[in-house]
Order: C-alpha cells, then structure tokens, then sequence
C-alpha cells in the first residue's frame, strides 16, 4: 500500500473523539500518525494501520487502497 507523509488515513473505526481521520507525519516499519480531531498522536506497526484503512486522502483526491 503506497502511504506517504502528508496523507490523511480515513480509518475504519472511530478515535474516541469522533474523528476518522489521521494525518501520517512517518512511515517505515511503523506510522506515527496523528488524529485530526484532537491531535493525539500514536505509533502504529504498519501491518495493523494497513489492516484498519479504509481510504487514503491526498492533496484533495482520493486515493483507493
């Protein structure tokens, strides 16, 4: 899956927040990514984020997954 710094994650579960949606500040072996609803950040191995995404925003598209 092609995630790149900058992305916005669309989730398939909700933060407690509310928000499904997380920006990407790292890739690698693990994602830093941070929610857009409250701005909690958390470290993520990279084969469970890949598992919970449901779609990929970037500059305005949508990029399918």
């Amino acid at each position: 899956m092609d995630v790149r710094l900058g992305d916005i994650l669309v989730m398939k579960k909700d933060h407690p927040c509310g928000s499904r949606q997380w920006l990407v500040l790292r890739t690698g072996m693990d994602f830093r990514l941070r929610c857009t609803g409250c701005g909690h950040e958390v470290m993520l191995p990279r084969s469970k984020a890949e598992k919970n995404i449901r779609q990929i925003l970037r500059d305005g598209q949508d990029v399918k997954g």
